[in-house]
């Protein structure tokens, strides 16, 4: 029994999450969902990241490493538009703070 309920619920979360691309009418996304899938990793890294950088157990705080590393990652992000060059130099920066003593 167990084992049916897992497929259903599987069987229910692929057809919710694939429906976009299994019914497509001409393979090809219109401008406004291809735009607004390009947003999604910006919008996802920010929402993960923003809190980190201005609070502390959610009070507003500044520590100036983040803030630093942050801004470097929104510099790399600007130039690159590369998620993976975003994070990778944003926390190589916050490390390198850290070890400063900065």
């Amino acid at each position: 029994m167990i084992i049916l309920l897992v497929l259903g619920i599987f069987l229910i979360t692929f057809l919710l999450r694939s429906s976009f691309i299994l019914f497509l009418h001409q393979g090809e996304f219109p401008p406004a969902v291809r735009l607004t899938l390009g947003l999604v990793p910006a919008a996802v890294l920010s929402a993960l990241v923003w809190p980190d950088v201005f609070s502390k157990s959610g009070i507003f705080s500044l520590e100036w490493e983040k803030v630093l590393a942050a801004v470097v990652g929104v510099v790399i992000a600007w130039r690159t538009r590369n998620v993976l060059y975003t994070v990778f130099f944003g926390m190589l920066t916050l490390w390198c703070l850290r070890v400063v003593g900065l």
